[in-house]
């Protein structure tokens, strides 16, 4: 669980930040469906990665 948290918190950064890091005419296939959402609804779903994301990785970063 520890290696899905990781996954889902650098997967919600990367959403987050990578708009803001291309230029606005690059569009990124996988990370496109959440703005169809509309705007509040994607950074609730990156925010909501990121953070669940973090809780894994904390709940479970002690167990092999």
């Amino acid at each position: 669980m520890k290696e899905v948290g990781i996954f889902l918190l650098l997967a919600g950064l990367v959403a987050i930040v990578a708009p803001m890091l291309l230029p606005a005419n690059f569009r990124f296939p996988l990370l496109d469906w959440i703005n169809n959402w509309g705007p509040t609804t994607a950074w609730l779903i990156r925010g909501g990665a990121v953070l669940v994301g973090l809780l894994l990785w904390l709940r479970f970063r002690n167990q092999d």
